[in-house]
């Protein structure tokens, strides 16, 4: 495994890549993950601190989110439980593939974070482009939790004045953009501008509760339905062959833990790839758990008229749903600075590599970028979110880069990874290990390309 290691930095210091700006990156990780500095001497040698059952539970929290309420209607989209089920369970065996070969690769780079991983076993272009791709993503993704906000207060709302939903609210307090605005500008805020955050941690831990309890009201709600609930339509089959690929983007959204998994396998006590493997087999089977019963039951409980959020189909006095609701909204108060904060890491890191400053020398005009900044990353995000009321159409365009960081880096990384070996002859393993790597980038493509041209094409010109 460690065979040719040596050459897989080659290309890492062409941008005089400086251990300030590795210290940059080094901060997209989990808040939840408390790791060593990768210099120490006791490297290797159970460095970390999380046990084999405590990175499971990570990996957990970080496959489960507000991604959750949108896997009824990608049940509807691939056209049943059959289908819906059979493309996780195909999914899920390259999702924990990927995760397995950046553990391998990050062992073999001696890095400590997604992106530094891609950048010492790609080189230079991949890594910007990697960078580039989480930056998106987590832009994108703070988008979509603010639309989550709106669709929740509009819900609780509804219920606390007693209007029909169908008239909407006359009073301009009540209003989706007034109310979206002053829960971000009270609350997100605040809680994104901080240098570091791992104070979250706290309450990531309640709103992982939030998450498990939103479980269990869509899977009871199934078993005992209200009695006013109308039969629907159950889909069967697919309307066509391709529509099974939309709901890929919603299940790539909703899997993607693998930008936070290589400080997670980091910072275990035994950093070990085989047994790396078994925990993230264990925490991907929970996962897959979760996320099948939430969307078998919200999709058998409203069949091909399930909204892109599921917590929206149900009526707004609902007092189970309504406390599910207020869970969500908690769950993605605290998931947007954290995500911000990823997002905010990489392109400080890309800043300190173009203009070659040292973390020591930018100490004073740091903090002033940062509010600028997450000012500018707020605002936009705000905006955006106000006139693009449909969260499906936003997991649609984000759900083809979450399928790179599943698919295409680890597939590059592990060919990459083979190639740099240094060997007389090379086994069918070797081999067999190469092709999977071109599959799975061909796979990502393919799903990116797909997913990315239907947001175009069909979403956003809708």
């Amino acid at each position: 495994m460690a065979q040719g290691t040596g050459s897989i930095n080659s290309d890492y210091k062409d941008w005089e890549w400086s251990d300030d700006a590795g210290e940059r990156a080094r901060l997209l990780q989990s808040p939840s993950v408390e790791t060593v500095p990768k210099n120490s001497e006791s490297q290797g040698n159970g460095l970390g601190a999380t046990s084999a059952l405590g990175a499971v539970f990570i990996v957990v929290n970080a496959a489960l989110g507000a991604g959750l309420l949108n896997f009824p209607a990608a049940f509807s989209m691939a056209g049943g439980v059959a289908a819906g089920i059979t493309l996780q369970m195909c999914m899920l065996i390259f999702i924990i593939g990927g995760l397995v070969i950046l553990a391998y690769c990050s062992q073999a780079s001696n890095e400590r974070t997604y992106q530094e991983v891609v950048w010492a076993v790609c080189g230079k272009v991949p890594g910007v482009l990697c960078e580039v791709a989480i930056a998106v993503y987590t832009f994108g993704t703070c988008i979509a939790f603010l639309i989550i906000i709106g669709d929740q207060e509009d819900k609780i709302i509804a219920a606390l004045v007693k209007e029909p939903e169908e008239v909407g609210s006359s009073h301009w307090y009540t209003d989706r953009k007034f109310t979206i605005s002053i829960t971000a500008f009270l609350l997100i805020l605040p809680l994104s501008i901080p240098k570091e955050i791992g104070f979250q941690k706290y309450a990531s831990s309640l709103s992982v509760i939030g998450t498990w309890y939103v479980t269990a009201v869509i899977i009871i709600k199934y078993i005992w339905p209200d009695k006013e609930l109308v039969p629907v339509e159950i889909p069967t089959s697919p309307s066509t062959w391709t529509a099974v690929f939309n709901a890929m983007p919603t299940i790539c959204f909703g899997f993607q833990c693998h930008v936070s998994s290589v400080p997670v396998f980091n910072s275990m006590k035994q950093p070990e790839v085989k047994t790396w493997g078994a925990v993230v087999t264990a925490a991907m089977v929970i996962a897959l758990f979760v996320r099948a019963s939430c969307g078998i039951c919200g999709f058998l409980t409203f069949g091909a008229g399930v909204e892109q959020d599921v917590l929206m189909s149900y009526p707004s006095n609902d007092i189970p749903v309504a406390l599910a609701r207020a869970f969500i909204i908690l769950c993605v108060l605290t998931s947007y600075p954290i995500l911000h904060f990823c997002g905010r890491a990489v392109l400080e890191g890309l800043w300190l590599r173009y203009t070659g400053v040292t973390v020591e020398e930018d100490v004073v005009r740091e903090r002033r970028r940062r509010l600028l900044q997450t000012i500018s990353w707020f605002l936009l995000t705000l905006l955006l979110a106000l006139f693009i009321p449909d969260i499906g159409k936003v997991i649609s365009v984000i759900g083809g880069l979450a399928a790179c960081f599943i698919f295409v880096f680890p597939g590059l990384c592990l060919i990459q990874a083979k190639l740099s070996e240094i060997q007389e002859t090379r086994a069918i393993s070797w081999w067999a290990q190469v092709s999977y790597g071109v599959f799975m980038v061909t796979l990502g493509a393919f799903i990116f390309g797909q997913t990315t041209a239907n947001a175009i094409f069909v979403d956003l010109t809708a």
